[in-house]
């Protein structure tokens, strides 16, 4: 009897509820929420006061909006949208039977090309045959013309012996006639560009080991026959032409040729694992080439040699990698003739300092170093950003000081997995010496589709 008492009492109580709610005072009074109660100071710290840190942060949040902005919805959206569209209508398996051939697809092509803002652009065709002659022999063709401008080519033999050892043969051919040349030294000027002409003969063998991780020793002998000439692109003068001009002296080796044997040893400990294993760890690289000119005395010739060491920091597991390195390189002639221009310490066109053309800073020595940020941003991409400051020098960094250093940036996207020559789009600028006034005053736009020239 007590619980339908109490039954009854609730539901009497709802229905006098809803009763006052029809009345005209109840609907006509608003209602009115409750203030929000502050936050109470809990640890009677006070509110977190804003750091230098927090300040400057905003200087590069600013400085790279515009870049996260192309990142994120001119490359990073349009894929999320392209990729599972192509999927869907199985366009990537429609591509890649077309350009392979066999019932495991072992053989195929596919077309090529380079484009680099200020340079004659490229077309051509790469062709392979996996398991040609046996299994893990690899051959590779590659051929890249620009009609009577320039022409290259190269065919390669890779041997995979085992998961740890590989032996490659290799032959390259390139004739071209748009190489710059600015002269030798730190204080080369931007406005002492000139054109040069090389052709250029590559032959040579190449034993590799994977010892530990992404660790690994190359060393191979070859032969290299240059001649060096005077060149041509658009309204820019000739070498002779602008050395006439006392802008530079003629560099040693141009106006005739030289053949060279050459032995080269590389040794990379590297205590990272391949992709897509976390990018964290730290990068050593030693090289050493001897180079004996042909047909001269025994003691004619040079050596190549440096060193580049990394550190790296993978900041969420995910690829997302930080790095700072320092590179140096250095040429020293083996007798009284001196070293062909072509064969000296050069920065410009790979890294660390990408924002210059190839060949743009010559001298006997350089030192270089990068900051790098490299991050996913859709399937098989890369993002890339460098910054780097550096420069050549006379022999062993004779003259350097920190004034004659200049500053490279770049930023691009790169496909990921493709081998020695990924697919990418890179957008650079380099800078006058700080001594000069480190005034920008390169510029460069490369596009690359599996260009190896």
């Amino acid at each position: 009897m007590r619980s339908h008492a109490v039954l009854l009492a609730v539901a009497l109580g709802l229905v006098s509820k809803a009763a006052r709610a029809d009345t005209p005072e109840a609907v006509s009074a608003p209602s009115q929420p409750s203030p929000k109660r502050a936050v109470p100071d809990f640890d009677g710290r006070g509110p977190e006061p804003t750091t230098a840190g927090d300040v400057a942060l905003w200087v590069p949040r600013v400085v790279l909006s515009p870049l996260y902005f192309v990142s994120e919805y001119v490359i990073r959206l349009p894929l999320s949208l392209a990729v599972p569209a192509a999927e869907r209508a199985d366009l990537p398996r429609k591509v890649y039977d077309f350009f392979t051939f066999g019932p495991e697809h072992k053989a195929g092509f596919a077309p090529v090309g380079y484009y680099d803002f200020g340079f004659n652009p490229s077309i051509g065709l790469y062709a392979f045959w996996n398991d040609a002659g046996f299994k893990g022999d690899d051959w590779h063709a590659h051929v890249e013309a620009w009609p009577t401008d320039w022409l290259a080519g190269s065919l390669t033999d890779h041997i995979q012996i085992d998961a740890h050892h590989a032996v490659q043969f290799r032959v390259e051919g390139i004739r071209r006639p748009d190489h710059v040349f600015y002269g030798i030294g730190p204080d080369t000027r931007q406005s002492s560009q000139s054109r040069y002409g090389e052709d250029v003969f590559n032959g040579g063998a190449t034993y590799e080991w994977r010892f530990w991780r992404a660790s690994r020793f190359q060393t191979g002998v070859g032969l290299r026959a240059a001649s060096l000439y005077d060149g041509h692109y658009g309204s820019d003068p000739s070498l002779t032409r602008e050395a006439a001009t006392h802008a530079f002296p003629l560099p040693p080796g141009f106006g005739g040729g030289y053949t060279a044997e050459s032995n080269r040893a590389v040794l990379i400990v590297d205590t990272r694992n391949p992709r897509p294993a976390p990018g964290s760890g730290l990068r050593a690289e030693l090289l050493g080439e001897q180079d004996s000119e042909v047909g001269h005395a025994p003691a004619s010739g040079w050596v190549r040699y440096g060193a580049s060491v990394g550190s790296y920091l993978d900041l969420n597991q995910r690829g997302r990698v930080i790095s700072l390195s320092v590179t140096t390189l250095f040429t020293d002639p083996l007798g009284d003739r001196p070293v062909p221009f072509t064969e000296l310490a050069s920065l410009g066109g790979d890294p660390p300092m990408r924002g210059y053309y190839p060949g743009r800073l010559v001298d006997r020595s350089a030192i270089a170093a990068m900051a790098h940020y490299m991050w996913p941003i859709g399937p098989w991409l890369d993002g890339t950003m460098r910054a780097a400051v550096g420069n050549v020098f006379d022999e062993h960094l004779q003259g350097f000081r920190p004034g004659r250093l200049r500053f490279s940036g770049d930023i691009g996207i790169s496909s990921v997995g493709v081998g020695e020559y990924p697919i990418e789009l890179i957008f650079g600028l380099g800078s006058e010496t700080f001594e000069q006034g480190a005034e920008i005053d390169s510029f460069r736009a490369t596009l690359a589709v599996n260009h190896g020239f």
